[in-house]
């Protein structure tokens, strides 16, 4: 695999190395030894996958601790605009953001690590996404932050105000009105 570093430290693209040939393609989609070797290592306790379609933005979502979770995420089907946010007080880019398109045709992934908020936008008719966490989900610690707030840059490539979002994503706070739980100096990669 080709490990490509992105403007955050920790926050990195997975191109898999894809053979192709007359019946299609073959490609590794994990490997922990791999993984621990090119990136760092990560216990992955739960796989994840949802389907969406055009025009529907999930996030901006994280777990608090001691329930963070590292995301290695992907896109099976479709394409998508894949969003980490550094929320981690101290960090020098603390509310800077990496975007990435993620699609069936490149079959890259994105390793975003605790301390960030995670969303992204379908820019395709339908998008199925999978991603493995490395730790359980715990509906007490879900958090969020507005895909809506403007002080962030991000450009989704859906408008917000057309945005199809479920009810919760619609009351997550602005990042001003945000009060992180993740500190820049402490370890969250911690198992």
């Amino acid at each position: 695999m080709n490990v490509i570093p992105t403007a955050i430290e920790g926050v990195v693209i997975i191109e898999p190395r894809v053979f192709h040939d007359e019946r299609g393609y073959f490609f590794e989609s994990w490997s922990q030894r791999d993984f621990d070797a090119a990136v760092r290592p990560v216990r992955f306790v739960q796989d994840n996958e949802s389907m969406s379609t055009r025009g529907v933005i999930r996030g901006l979502h994280f777990q608090r601790p001691p329930y963070a979770q590292s995301k290695l995420v992907g896109c099976v089907l479709g394409r998508v605009l894949d969003v980490a946010v550094d929320i981690r007080r101290g960090s020098p880019t603390y509310g800077r953001h990496v975007a990435v398109e993620l699609s069936a045709d490149t079959h890259r992934r994105l390793f975003i690590p605790r301390g960030f908020a995670h969303g992204f936008a379908v820019l395709s008719d339908t998008a199925v996404f999978v991603y493995k966490c490395d730790n359980y989900y715990h509906p007490e610690a879900e958090g969020g932050i507005s895909i809506a707030d403007a002080s962030l840059g991000i450009d989704w490539r859906v408008d917000p105000a057309a945005a199809i979002l479920s009810a919760k994503d619609t009351r997550h706070p602005s990042f001003a009105e945000f009060d992180s739980p993740f500190d820049y100096n402490t370890d969250l990669y911690q198992q």
